[in-house]
């Protein structure tokens, strides 16, 4: 199944880079309660063999992934929007807000879950001094990162996922160095960038509505 796919690659994840200097790196798969809300989720989800369309955004933040383990997805979120309980402190994030938003638009968990697979550029986050930090923040970063960016997408791939299309979350720096990583490795036959969803939220927010409905019109 799908979900064991997922679930067995998110458990390896491990970042055996030395990072620079006051970066750390985030990983909820080796905690035990965040990824018992993984297998939760997935199972629920993906527990079957179809094919998915993979959205990669560009890394998880410390309120939503960073914390649940499963991308674009905050405490609230992961218990009111797919029905997990859980423990964990209710505090909800930008980007979360806005994709289920578009999710509910588009009709709900289900019907999306079975049609895409949310994950990031790079599967793990990273904080420095309290605060998010993208893997594209800083060049060394990026360059520590940028073997285990290039296995993690082929490792998804390897699930069977749909390789003719793969939709960047980022118009801007995660599409230009994912667009780097595939025109060298050929990952997709096309990389469609849709303006990420903190950008929206934190700028453009009186226009959500318009973005959903680009959302909605590329992923048809």
């Amino acid at each position: 199944m799908l979900a064991d796919k997922i679930l067995h690659f998110l458990k390896s994840l491990k970042l055996n880079r030395k990072l620079p200097k006051g970066v750390k790196a985030m990983n909820p798969y080796q905690d035990s309660s965040a990824f018992a809300l993984c297998q939760a989720f997935f199972k629920k989800f993906y527990n079957d063999n179809r094919p998915r369309t993979l959205i990669l955004g560009i890394n998880p933040g410390r309120f939503g992934g960073g914390i649940t383990g499963i991308p674009f997805t905050d405490p609230i979120k992961l218990e009111s929007q797919c029905g997990i309980k859980n423990d964990l402190p209710k505090k909800a994030e930008l980007s979360a807000d806005f994709i289920y938003s578009m999710i509910g638009a588009y009709g709900g968990g289900k019907k999306f879950y079975d049609k895409f697979y949310i994950s990031a550029v790079c599967p793990l986050g990273f904080v420095k001094e309290g605060k998010n930090l993208n893997y594209y923040d800083s060049r060394e970063l990026q360059n520590a990162v940028y073997d285990f960016c290039v296995q993690s997408i082929q490792q998804q791939i390897n699930f069977g996922l749909n390789q003719k299309v793969c939709y960047c979350l980022g118009d801007g720096k995660n599409f230009a160095f994912l667009n780097r990583l595939n025109n060298e490795y050929r990952f997709f036959n096309q990389v469609i960038a849709l303006p990420h969803p903190r950008f929206i939220m934190q700028y453009r927010r009186k226009h959500i509505q318009e973005y959903i409905a680009r959302y909605l019109e590329e992923l048809k």
